[in-house]
């Protein structure tokens, strides 16, 4: 037999106030919808379960028994709804954040220093992030917010994600200090990746999709690159560099400035990785993700520019 909650519930209020027509005021029903509801009740458990007289009504021995898991019910409710004010009290404030290594050195931080100014009780947390997880972390609620780096173009997510476009990261080509082509009064030119056909290569290791990016745009350049270091590390990549180990091509956002290397501009062809922000489609329960990517999209705006100023920005038409 299927049990309603809400007949253990009115007989319990029955019980408490002695009255049908106070049940009825406590439910906001008619009185006549509440002795309804206890004909209902009475059909289907087939025994009188209300003995109503001229002072107001009382249980039988049945009734009283189903009364009793009545008030378990509504302790039940009760509890429900305080536990959810607190959790919403605390989702209002809290803010679980993901992101990869140059995304949380360089566009996380002044973001949460923003979002310290406005919301001082803010419960943020901040872990590292391998950008192809991203999207599984927030399918699973295991983050509010993950800042994710993207090769291809356009890059697909997960459609139970909600991709929002960051920053488009040029990269750059970072060279040995005393390279030929690190000339710096012809710096602004930039160079083109054919220029580099000959030189031995520090990349990414094979499979990701940076290197599959860089390999593509070698082949259209008609060259084969002779990779000699391969790594994971954008920051191993440009240390090699340094030790005059070969060039590397480098994320602008990723750029450290080694001693002993300098970077160019690549100006054919213009590669780069776009950044998004993911998040829930919903986000009313956690109000600070909104909040935060307004600071990230503020952060990343200010960065472009400063990028643009210095004549590293990204392609013409970014």
């Amino acid at each position: 037999m299927l049990v309603d909650p809400g007949q253990l519930r009115l007989l319990a209020l029955i019980e408490e106030f002695g009255s049908l027509t106070a049940a009825a005021e406590v439910l906001r029903l008619t009185p006549a919808a509440v002795t309804q509801q206890v004909a209902r009740a009475e059909r289907q458990w087939q025994v009188p379960l209300v003995v109503r007289g001229p002072r107001g009504a009382r249980l039988t021995e049945a009734g009283a028994l189903l009364a009793a898991h009545g008030r378990v019910v509504d302790e039940t409710v009760t509890k429900a709804a305080a536990d959810m004010a607190a959790l919403l009290g605390h989702l209002s404030l809290r803010l679980r954040v993901g992101a990869f290594q140059a995304a949380a050195l360089h566009l996380v931080p002044p973001a949460l220093v923003a979002l310290r100014h406005r919301h001082p009780g803010a419960d943020v947390s901040v872990v590292d992030l391998v950008s192809e997880h991203g999207p599984e972390e927030i399918v699973a609620g295991r983050l509010d917010l993950a800042v994710a780096a993207a090769w291809s173009d356009p890059p697909a997510f997960s459609p139970q994600v909600a991709a929002h476009a960051l920053l488009r990261d040029p990269l750059v080509v970072v060279l040995p200090a005393d390279h030929p082509l690190a000339d710096t009064s012809t710096a602004a030119d930039g160079l083109r990746l054919e220029q580099l056909r000959d030189e031995s290569w520090v990349t990414i290791v094979a499979g990701h999709g940076a290197r599959e990016q860089f390999d593509r745009a070698a082949r259209e350049e008609g060259f084969t690159p002779r990779v000699r270091f391969e790594t994971e590390s954008y920051d191993v990549a440009q240390a090699l560099v340094g030790a005059g180990s070969g060039v590397a091509l480098v994320s602008r956002l990723a750029l450290t400035r080694v001693p002993g290397t300098t970077h160019r501009r690549l100006t054919r062809p213009h590669l780069h990785r776009r950044i998004h922000v993911l998040t829930q489609p919903d986000t009313s329960a956690t109000p600070l993700v909104k909040v935060f990517l307004g600071l990230l999209s503020d952060v990343a705006r200010e960065r472009t520019e400063a990028w643009r100023e210095a004549g590293q920005g990204a392609s013409p038409d970014d």
